[in-house]
């Protein structure tokens, strides 16, 4: 989803018609602004809050990416999660287990359960990429987000693509190609997810949003955070880094 609550974090103030033809392309918007966000490669460590109505929980990870289809991801703290470790290679996912030493792979039944107990699911890590390659995009209006002129863009799922939302809203900022803010709706138009984007910062030499907000609408306390604390692009990543064999020896 990625990947990405609160509307009043970004002010939102107005909607206007599509302004001209010779704008770019909603496919090439999206594109963009994926490119900004994961780069040939990227490495991050980034902090995640899981909030619930009656308890919080915070997670320290490091993450690294290739292309659309290799991500490691690290869980680095609390000390009973530290080493533990997801791997995505196309559409699989593993898991890494040091307190039992094992490699498992998750099967199609687990991947619609929640990730290390955050809004995200199991089934997120594999189609993190298939924004572009599973929906048609549709430029439908602009909106201002804060002091920044976003597009707003709709993504409707190709008729064969096997994908959890039934349609993405999203907005992105028309002069860095930010995403700010997106709308996950189910089969029935139904408005279940609501991602933000802020703190917009200067990291790995690129302006980013270093705080996602993923906001359940139908949970009332219920939220997911990360913040990101590093990230580099571009650095190179060898295709053996991100092995089954590698999970329980990366540091």
């Amino acid at each position: 989803m990625n990947l990405f609550p609160v509307l009043l974090l970004f002010g939102f103030t107005w909607v206007r018609p599509i302004a001209s033809p010779q704008q770019e392309s909603a496919t090439e918007i999206i594109r963009k602004a994926d490119l900004k966000m994961r780069g040939n490669t990227s490495y991050a460590w980034l902090t995640i809050r899981i909030i619930r109505s009656s308890w919080n929980r915070e997670m320290e990870a490091r993450t690294w990416s290739k292309g659309t289809q290799l991500a490691m991801i690290r869980i680095e703290s609390p000390v009973k999660d530290k080493g533990t470790v997801y791997l995505k290679r196309q559409k699989e996912v593993w898991n890494w287990i040091p307190t039992i030493e094992r490699n498992i792979k998750l099967p199609p039944s687990m991947m619609s359960q929640s990730w290390m107990g955050t809004d995200f699911t199991n089934d997120d890590l594999v189609r993190e990429f298939s924004i572009l390659e599973d929906y048609t995009h549709k430029l439908i209006g602009e909106e201002t987000i804060g002091d920044r002129n976003c597009y707003k863009i709709q993504l409707d799922p190709k008729p064969q693509a096997a994908v959890v939302w039934g349609k993405i809203i999203a907005w992105i900022d028309k002069k860095d190609y930010l995403e700010l803010k997106a709308e996950y709706y189910d089969d029935n138009n139904a408005l279940i997810n609501l991602m933000t984007g802020n703190d917009i910062k200067t990291l790995g030499g690129r302006l980013l949003p270093t705080r996602i907000e993923i906001t359940p609408i139908n949970k009332k306390g219920q939220k997911t955070i990360m913040v990101y604390k590093e990230v580099q692009f571009d650095q190179p990543i060898p295709d053996n880094f991100f092995t089954v064999e590698n999970m329980k020896k990366v540091q």
